[in-house]
Formats: structure tokens, sequence, C-alpha cells
């Protein structure tokens, strides 16, 4: 999987960068990187989506597990839920949690579990608590590595 260049756009069609911020809402995509997307090589579009990528699987992996892929595959398939199948499968939740309610979504219909540190936790919040992480990693990222040169 990691072989293979992911260049498709990461955009969920929620871009907050329209209203000023550095850093979407909807895909985590920096300013720049929205902007500048069509004119990037597939290396560098690769590159973006590969960091988002372990961004997700750091948030994800702590609360969720795959249990049966093909499930999965065939659920969001029915639920014509759009995913990047170039992504590690862990990264498909997003997709799953972007498009349907999970006050009401059964994980196990999907071949998923929550992992035991987080069974007492509602679904709803963790779907809060997993875009907040994701958020936070992405703007801790931008701190530390983008921002500061853009003032030198």
């Amino acid at each position: 999987m990691e072989d293979k260049l992911v260049k498709r756009t990461p955009c969920i069609g929620v871009c907050s960068t329209t209203y000023g911020d550095d850093i979407c809402r909807g895909c985590r995509r920096f300013r720049h990187e929205i902007t500048s997307w069509i004119n990037y090589s597939d290396t560098e579009k690769n590159i973006i989506n590969r960091r988002l990528e372990k961004f997700k699987v750091i948030v994800l992996e702590e609360k969720f597990l795959v249990s049966d892929l093909e499930k999965f595959k065939e659920g969001l398939n029915h639920s014509k839920i759009r995913f990047n199948q170039d992504l590690k499968p862990i990264c498909w939740i997003f997709d799953l949690f972007r498009s349907l309610n999970t006050e009401d979504l059964n994980l196990k219909d999907f071949g998923l579990e929550v992992q035991k540190d987080f069974v007492a936790t509602a679904l709803p919040q963790l779907k809060e608590d997993v875009n907040k992480e994701f958020y936070e990693l992405s703007l801790a990222h931008y701190q530390r590595y983008i921002q500061p040169s853009f003032f030198t």
C-alpha cells in the first residue's frame, strides 16, 4: 500500500479555508496545499496524503479495530460511501463517520469494533474526539513546520 502514489484529492467538500482558516476543518490540508493542489506533482500530492493518512491512523487505531475488512468494504459500498482504497482501511472510518449518523450506527454491521478502553464512550463522542485529535495533529504540524517559514 505504501508503494502506491496517492494523488487523489482528500477534499470532502467542506473547506473552511475559504473563511480564513489556515487548516481546512474538512480534509485537514493547509491553505497553501489546497490552493496549490492543481499545480503539485503526483509525488507532492502523495506526500500530503500520506501525512494525513498517518495522522488518521494515529488517532483511529487507538480507538477502533477493523475486525472484518471485507464486511467493512461491503458496508461502505452498500451505503454508497466514497472512500479512498489507496489508504489504510482504518482511515475509511472517517468516511463512514462523515457520511452516516453515528447515533444509529452499529459498527459491527461494518466489521468494526471499539477498542476495549473506549467501549464505554458513546460513538458520537468518539467521532467528536477523533475529529478533534486529527485537527490537533494537523495544527501542531502546521505550527511546528509550516507557520515559522511564513515569517522568515
